[in-house]
C-alpha cells in the first residue's frame, strides 16, 4: 500500500469518526436533553439558560460543559485504547488474513447497528438506558465531572451503537485506534460546545434529528458495505486515480 493511499485510508477513517461523533450528539438520545443536562450540572433554569445571555452565565455554561467533555473523552478515549490493543492481539493470534476476517465482522456489525439507528430493526437490549444517574449532583466542578463519567459509561440507545461502530475501526486498524476515538470525541464536543452559546436553538435541530439519524444510519451501512467486501483500497485508489488526474489536467 502506497503512502498516499494509506492516507486516503486515515482520511476517510477520520472523517467517518468525527461524523460519527457528531451523530452521537445529534441523536434523539442525546439533543432534547441537552438543555435539562446542561441545567443539571450548572444548576441554572433551562429558561435562564435559553433567556439570559450575560457573560457570567455564558462563562459558566463554557466551563461546565468543559468538565462535562473532559470527563467523556477519558471514557472513550480509554475504551479506543483498549478496542486497539485487544485488535493487535487478536490480529496476532488468529491465522491467516485475520485484517480481512475481521473487517467483515466489524462490516456487519457497523450494517446492523446503522439499521438499528436508523429505526429499520429492532433490537430490544440496546433500548434500555444503562446511564449512571444522580439523585442529587455532587457540587462544582468536580461534580460535573463525574456527570460526564456517568454519562459516557452508559450506554444510551443511540451512543452504543455508533461508539461501538468506532470502537471496531479501532480494532480493525490497532495503529490508528486511539486516534480515530480522539476523533470520535472531536466530533461529539464541536456541536456540544456549539450548541452550548446557542442553546436557546435547540428545539429547531431537534424536530430534525430523526431526519439526521437515519442519513448517518445510511452512511454507516454504506461504511459497513465497504469494510465487509474489502473495498476501501479500491475506494482509495479511485481517490487516488481522481486526484491525480485534475492535477495533471491542470498542469498540462
Amino acid at each position: 500500500m502506497g503512502l498516499i493511499e494509506a492516507d486516503t485510508i486515515l482520511l476517510m477513517g477520520v472523517i467517518t469518526a468525527i461524523g460519527a461523533g457528531a451523530l452521537s450528539f445529534l441523536s434523539p438520545c442525546v439533543l432534547p436533553i441537552f438543555p435539562a443536562y446542561m441545567s443539571y450540572i450548572t444548576g441554572i433554569s433551562i429558561k435562564e439558560l435559553q433567556d439570559n445571555k450575560s457573560n457570567k452565565i455564558i462563562r459558566q455554561l463554557f466551563i461546565h460543559a468543559f468538565f462535562f467533555l473532559l470527563a467523556i473523552s477519558l471514557v472513550f478515549i480509554s475504551l479506543g485504547a483498549s478496542a486497539s490493543f485487544m485488535g493487535q492481539w487478536v490480529q496476532q493470534l488468529l491465522i491467516g488474513d485475520s485484517g480481512l476476517f475481521i473487517q467483515r465482522i466489524a462490516g456487519i456489525f457497523i450494517i446492523v447497528m446503522g439499521l438499528f439507528i436508523g429505526g429499520w430493526i429492532h433490537i430490544p437490549f440496546l433500548m434500555k438506558e444503562r446511564r449512571f444517574h444522580y439523585s442529587k449532583k455532587p457540587a462544582g466542578y468536580l461534580g460535573t465531572f463525574l456527570v460526564g463519567l456517568g454519562f459516557a459509561a452508559g450506554w444510551t440507545p443511540c451512543i452504543g451503537p455508533i461508539f461501538g461502530s468506532i470502537l471496531l475501526l479501532a480494532a480493525i486498524d490497532p495503529a490508528q485506534g486511539i486516534f480515530y476515538t480522539v476523533m470520535y470525541v472531536v466530533g461529539f464536543a464541536l456541536p456540544f460546545l456549539l450548541l452550548t452559546f446557542f442553546i436557546g436553538k435547540t428545539r429547531w435541530i431537534t424536530r430534525y434529528s430523526g431526519v439526521i439519524m437515519r442519513v448517518g444510519a445510511v452512511l454507516m451501512i454504506l461504511m459497513g458495505l465497504v469494510l465487509f467486501f474489502g473495498w476501501m483500497p479500491s475506494i482509495s485508489g479511485f481517490l487516488l486515480d481522481l486526484i491525480q488526474d485534475t492535477w495533471l489536467s491542470r498542469l498540462g
